[in-house]
């Protein structure tokens, strides 16, 4: 059997529900990969397509639209509006919505999930895989769609991680914070994590400090998988 290399993977790092151009701006010089902002309205950090636009320029980090059970057309709406690179979808969409919005723009697609056991991802993954370009891994929770600061049980990110497709993005999210973070990397070896909550000072501020630290923990946790 030939010897097998390590190889490091810098893990990426997306800081999510973004609502201060601001806040965005560090954020984007403190060196994250991604921006992220919720365009679906009625949550705590939902912000209009035409402010999201704002937090990004053409030599800044690519912006990730966070939505929630949008049809199709006003989903692709708000993420031409906003200038999203990704749409990270929240809901119960269905792999046909998932199919509807690849033909309306070049954006990538992830879908969220929120499973409670192994067999629940399984079931997801085998439902979406063929219709996205990453998966987003979130605690669950019994009425928030994203951002209730739950972990992912262990046994779920390992689940994840075994029986991901070839190709496909796996981000971690879900109560992660400066001090954790880089044991969760180490553990799951997502190729992206994603905060919100874990990196404010309030609801909807982002606290300079924590981002940093958060960026420097994720990096910092980085594994080296072996390959062939």
């Amino acid at each position: 059997m030939p010897e097998r290399a390590k190889v490091t993977v810098k893990v990426m790092v997306k800081i999510c529900g973004l609502v201060r151009a601001e806040d965005a701006r560090h954020v984007a010089d403190a060196g994250a990969d991604l921006l992220g902002a919720i365009l679906s309205p009625g949550f705590p950090r939902s912000v209009a397509p035409e402010h999201a636009r704002e937090f990004t320029d053409p030599n800044g980090p690519p912006l990730v639209a966070v939505l929630v059970n949008e049809p199709p057309a006003r989903a692709a709406a708000l993420g031409r509006t906003a200038g999203a690179a990704v749409l990270q979808l929240h809901g119960d969409e269905s792999p046909d919505t998932l199919e509807v919005l690849r033909d309306t723009g070049s954006w990538s697609l992830w879908k969220a999930l929120r499973p409670r056991t192994p067999d629940d991802l399984r079931r997801d993954v085998e439902r979406y895989a063929e219709h996205v370009d990453g998966f987003l891994l979130d605690g669950w929770h019994a009425t928030e769609r994203g951002g209730a600061g739950v972990c992912v049980a262990p046994e779920l990110v390992a689940a994840a991680r075994d029986g991901l497709p070839g190709g496909v993005l796996l981000a971690l999210a879900g109560g992660l914070t400066p001090e954790s973070v880089a044991e969760a990397v180490a553990r799951a070896q997502p190729d992206l994590v994603d905060v919100s909550s874990g990196v404010e000072a309030a609801l909807g501020r982002k606290d300079p400090v924590k981002v940093e630290r958060f960026l420097r923990a994720a990096r910092a946790g980085t594994s080296t998988p072996e390959v062939r």
